[in-house]
């Protein structure tokens, strides 16, 4: 009969306890969603999130200053061989595709001279080559006339250059005027220097222009420079110069993106210390397209902004390997990134 009774409590009691608990349960959801705590209500008039613009701390560092282009392999152009003397081709000693070597015979010339007392004379004179190479064009005959100044014949000479175009504004990374670069031949030899290095902008009308005259129509600036007599190359190969405008160590640098200006001078927005910024005039030194060197107008530990006001979220520039860095990530002098965004 006691068992019974037991039982029957238990039947009873247990679907009691849990009704309670989902009651209590169903009370606490309710309150969370339709009755929040007032303390935890804000006022509309004070917002809830603070932004705060990146800001950079002006530290020592390294720039590397190199301009990288894309460029291509061609042959040096053609040298014209000059008449001497004007007068009558008597003799000719080569022939068109003919290799020659610099000063060797070309023709001669002989002009009959009328002299300040009414007599005639002869002059003869020897044309030579100009330079070692082909006689890619040579036409002169026995019997032909030419004057001082026309050409002969034109030398192919065995040499080739790599000349590539930049944008205008890379001149300002390259104002003390290399002579060289590194030029890597795309499926070529190892990479190599190039000597001789010119850099040129050509003029209104003219087609392009550089050392052994690149003639590629650009008309921006051309850099162009020798390849070595023992690099074997082709024309038509595509070749990345790679430029070195100096190398600044230990000094002061921030990232482009903080910087109105990339040459010479710039502003910065140097953060107060009550949060306010001011403009500050700086002046610059190598820029890698990323970091910039400080000469003048801070110090190592001043505050400035990551990103000039009102400059695009995501500012791009030039990289050393010639491609984009997107301005979200900043490089620090320690190596590591800040990114925002």
């Amino acid at each position: 009969m006691g068992s019974a009774r037991v039982s029957i409590a238990r039947k009873w009691i247990f679907p009691i306890v849990w009704l309670v608990i989902f009651s209590a349960i169903a009370s606490a959801l309710v309150k969370i969603a339709f009755f929040p705590d007032a303390a935890e209500t804000s006022s509309p008039s004070e917002p809830s999130v603070e932004i705060i613009d990146p800001q950079y701390t002006v530290g020592l560092g390294t720039v590397r200053n190199e301009v990288v282009a894309n460029g291509t392999v061609a042959a040096d152009a053609a040298i014209s061989i000059l008449a001497t003397l004007t007068g009558e081709v008597r003799e000719v000693s080569v022939s068109q595709g003919q290799s020659v070597e610099a000063g060797q015979e070309i023709l001669k010339l002989r002009a009959e001279v009328v002299n300040a007392d009414g007599t005639t004379s002869t002059d003869w004179d020897v044309v030579t080559a100009p330079s070692t190479g082909v006689l890619s064009s040579f036409t002169a005959l026995v019997g032909q006339s030419f004057s001082v100044g026309d050409a002969v014949g034109k030398i192919a000479p065995p040499s080739y250059h790599v000349s590539a175009s930049i944008p205008p504004e890379q001149l300002y990374r390259l104002l003390d005027r290399p002579t060289e670069a590194e030029v890597t031949i795309t499926g070529g030899p190892a990479p190599f220097t190039c000597t001789g290095l010119t850099i040129t902008t050509p003029l209104p009308g003219s087609s392009g222009g550089g050392a052994g005259d690149p003639g590629t129509g650009a008309s921006g600036p051309v850099v162009a420079c020798a390849i070595p007599a023992d690099v074997t190359v082709f024309p038509g190969l595509l070749a990345v110069l790679v430029i070195a405008g100096g190398t600044a160590e230990n000094v002061l640098v921030v990232p482009t993106t903080a910087v109105e200006g990339a040459a010479d001078s710039g502003n910065v927005y140097l953060v107060l210390a009550g949060g306010t910024t001011e403009l500050r005039p700086v002046n610059l030194g190598l820029n890698d397209g990323v970091m910039v060197e400080i000469v003048d107008g801070l110090v190592e530990g001043d505050t400035i902004l990551q990103f000039v006001p009102g400059a695009p979220s995501s500012p791009d520039g030039f990289t050393p390997d010639g491609g984009f860095v997107n301005g979200q990530c900043v490089i620090q002098p320690d190596g590591s990134e800040i990114c925002t965004g």
